[in-house]
């Protein structure tokens, strides 16, 4: 799950690299209106959440038919979500842009990347966050991974392709960085389609695969060696899967399609509150002028680069607390929750003495201009200083959704957002003269408080008895 995360944020960040050598207004552009294009991905990922809470439970408890129904009601979701994401998108793309106070120039490129993220990528979202929910919450893992892989194979030179024009395909500038997401993102969802409704599954051969190649080793000759690790390459295979959706005798079952959405409901409100939040800080940083914008747009980005560690960890003790819970073993729930923490907490000390050693040539990845190098640097040295608790609270925080307990989580986020994070993005800038500083210092610590209080929920031990 982390290595599915970490590639799939890994698009997000290699547009950003190649749209950075456009100039600072397209990836001001991007940036804004991808803080838009959260809101489209956070309503579909908390729906997943509750989608992933039910069929994570039914298999547990080994009711595979109750499973597949969750799975065939998802379907129905992904629907009503798509009519409606296309419509709004379509609709608002500029006067959402417009009510940021940004430059005609920002404006015109983020409404273009904006109506093709909403326009053509909301089907491929739905779809795609729907086939990876259920198949990681039956406990399969390395399919979601092994797609991730392959449409990812596809995205990186398709956005370069599309961003500066190369070969037969046009040269559409940060609009083409969109398209190349949708396009390969298409690929994915209709792999994860398929691998649910045939019912395969991709399996891990690293033991086999091992051992094979050791025990070849040892046989003589150079050839034979050769020979022997050439005969042990299968590293994956596939199976028969724990679940095959189908979608005969579909009925609509409009009381479980509120057990996912009511599940799914405050883990949505949490991704979007997120998002308004720093749709919000974006427009406190607009008046510092399009190189902090910039700065902050590119630093959302590197900062993407660290979240599938804490996700991936987070939404996998997920998945064991809820079929732990299913299978009546709450205290294995617990544990691997606590265990997925402290490892999240070691892997994010590792990612803080990186970037405090070498902040101003992480940047250079993305963009070399003096004056962005500068500020984005300082930027990234404040964020940090939160690392830790971001880490903390998101493993903590999508354990406990994972479990199915979705409302403390947003509470909590509701909270650190606009009672502690927005007022001190408004005091410490000016008040305390910290500058546009002030307003990322802010942020660390909305960060510092979410983590507190979601490890003060979690030790309560309430989740645990949540029923879905």
């Amino acid at each position: 799950m982390m290595v599915s995360e970490g590639l799939y944020m890994l698009g997000i960040s290699i547009d950003m690299v190649w749209v950075g050598r456009l100039g600072a207004a397209a990836m001001a552009g991007i940036g804004v209106a991808g803080i838009y294009a959260g809101f489209q991905m956070m309503i579909m990922t908390g729906l997943g959440v509750g989608m992933r809470a039910l069929v994570a439970r039914a298999v547990g408890a080994g009711d595979i038919a109750l499973a597949n129904r969750a799975g065939q009601q998802a379907f129905f979701i992904g629907l009503v979500y798509t009519v409606v994401m296309v419509a709004l998108g379509l609709a608002l793309a500029e006067p959402l842009l417009r009510l940021m106070g940004l430059e005609e120039e920002v404006v015109r490129l983020g409404a273009d990347y904006m109506r093709i993220m909403f326009g053509l990528g909301s089907v491929t979202v739905a779809y795609w966050m729907i086939g990876y929910a259920i198949l990681q919450a039956s406990g399969d893992a390395v399919t979601p991974l092994v797609i991730v892989i392959l449409y990812r194979i596809v995205h990186i030179p398709l956005s370069y392709a599309l961003v500066f024009g190369w070969g037969i395909f046009p040269e559409m500038g940060s609009s083409g960085a969109a398209m190349a997401n949708v396009i390969s993102r298409g690929i994915g969802m209709g792999l994860a389609l398929w691998a649910l409704l045939a019912g395969w599954s991709v399996q891990l051969e690293w033991e086999r695969w091992l051992g094979g190649w050791l025990h070849r080793r040892a046989g003589r000759g150079p050839l034979g060696r050769l020979g022997g690790f050439l005969a042990g390459w299968r590293i994956f295979s596939l199976r028969q899967g724990r679940l095959r959706i189908t979608l005969r005798h579909f009925r609509l079952d409009l009381p479980m399609v509120w057990r996912m959405v009511r599940v799914g409901i405050p883990a949505s409100v949490m991704g979007v509150q997120r998002s308004l939040g720093m749709m919000v800080i974006a427009f406190l940083i607009a008046p510092f002028g399009t190189v902090a914008m910039a700065a902050h747009s590119l630093l959302q980005r590197v900062e993407m680069l660290l979240m599938p560690v804490n996700l991936g960890l987070g939404m996998a003790s997920g998945v064991l607390a809820g079929q732990n819970l299913g299978a009546g073993q709450p205290g294995r729930a617990g544990r691997s929750s606590w265990q997925a923490a402290a490892l999240s907490v070691g892997l994010m000390l590792l990612a803080t003495a990186v970037v405090l050693a070498g902040a101003e040539n992480i940047v250079r990845i993305f963009n070399s201009e003096p004056g962005l190098v500068a500020v984005a640097g300082s930027f990234l040295r404040i964020s940090a200083a939160g690392f830790l608790a971001m880490g903390l609270g998101a493993v903590l925080g999508q354990s406990l959704s994972g479990a199915g307990d979705t409302l403390p989580p947003m509470v909590i986020g509701i909270i650190g957002a606009w009672a502690v994070q927005l007022p001190l993005a408004l005091f410490l800038p000016g008040v305390a003269g910290l500058g546009v500083n002030g307003i990322r210092w802010a942020l660390v610590g909305g960060l510092v408080f979410q983590a507190v209080a979601t490890l003060a929920y979690f030790r309560s031990g309430r989740w645990l008895y949540r029923q879905v």
